[in-house]
């Protein structure tokens, strides 16, 4: 299935029908007077946040979305039916933004069965037996049904994940991403093998929770290098960071440096967060480098890394055990998103 995390629609709830003008004819029956019903209410609009989606592909082929219309009044005294609302569902964690400079978040569903209306539709009109008084015996006024509301959107997933994986291009992030958990992601001895988000569920010790793989940063991602920092918004809502850096690489300490410098310049919160650093592929590391990248991270970070390979497994427990201390008990996505499944 194709990833998207951006949409743009339009929409267009329903238009309240006309009021009728009519009057009560019956054979025998005298100054019937007027018996016209009003028309129905439109359409609704309504986003609603289910599971079991990850993507908004759908909106790719489909950008037009307008409720139904109320019916017109009829005679007998008989209003319109109300137009049916139209339920838009999305995957849990979109956010709606309005199409201005600003991208205004005008809803965020971050709950599995989360409903929001959004767009209401229009009243119907009143028929003519709405004006009907002593005065006034046969009038023959009518109210138009007033229209719906109508906009441009912009959708944008930010995807639910308990655990964010960061780090440089070919940090072995993605092979980390399918040793503890049920993913397939894809593996390259390349730079930039990730191109989309990624997600699994990690169990460990009856405990689950969500991890997300991101595409690598590079230098200068904030301003467009590389893929850019378009898919760290996908961590935004991350619990903690899981920072890979690659121990055989040739500068581990200047690659940790750079990520780091990409957080500070996307902000959003994510230089904040709680951050846990392994040196990842340490089977194609010696000791004695190991312990040189351990120092020099441990004075950047004032914590010493902890050292793992997802190739052979050493020290996989141990990086897990790490992130399960810090996430509070009972919180988790894995738990709120019932039905969820990785991409």
């Amino acid at each position: 299935m194709m990833f998207l995390d951006q949409a743009k629609i339009h929409l267009k709830s329903g238009w309240g029908g006309d009021g009728c003008v009519s009057f009560r004819r019956e054979k025998f029956i005298e100054y019937g007077g007027p018996n016209g019903g009003d028309g129905g209410k439109g359409g609704d609009i309504f986003f609603e946040a289910v599971p079991g989606l990850n993507t908004l592909i759908d909106f790719r082929y489909t950008q037009h979305f307008r409720a139904q219309r109320g019916a017109g009044g009829m005679g007998s005294d008989r209003h319109g039916a109300q137009g049916q609302p139209l339920v838009i569902q999305v995957p849990v964690g979109t956010q709606v933004l309005a199409d201005d400079e600003e991208r205004t978040l005008l809803a965020d569903l971050t709950e599995a069965g989360q409903r929001v209306l959004f767009l209401k539709g229009g009243d119907g009109g009143k028929g003519n037996a709405h004006y009907k008084s002593s005065t006034n015996r046969a009038p023959r006024q009518f109210q138009k049904g007033f229209p719906g509301q109508e906009m441009s959107v912009w959708l944008r997933l930010k995807l639910l994940a308990d655990v964010g994986l960061v780090g440089l291009p070919n940090a072995g992030k993605s092979s980390f991403l399918n040793a503890v958990t049920n993913a397939s992601a894809k593996v390259g001895a390349y730079a930039f093998t990730t191109l989309k988000p990624q997600l699994g569920v990690v169990s460990f010790r009856n405990r689950e929770f969500v991890m997300a793989d991101i595409p690598g940063l590079i230098a200068g991602a904030a301003d467009g290098a590389g893929i850019g920092d378009r898919f760290l918004g996908h961590i935004e809502r991350c619990r903690l960071l899981l920072h890979l850096v690659d121990a055989g690489g040739e500068a581990p300490t200047a690659g940790y440096d750079i990520v780091r410098g990409e957080l500070e310049a996307y902000g959003a919160g994510l230089e904040d967060k709680v951050e846990i650093v392994v040196l990842s592929k340490c089977d194609t590391a010696t000791p004695q480098k190991i312990a040189a990248v351990s120092r020099a991270i441990e004075r950047r970070t004032g914590l010493p890394p902890l050292v793992a390979s997802a190739m052979t497994g050493e020290g996989m427990e141990a990086v897990l055990a790490a992130v399960l201390a810090e996430m509070r008990p009972g919180e988790n996505a894995a738990d709120k998103q019932t039905g969820w499944s990785p991409l």
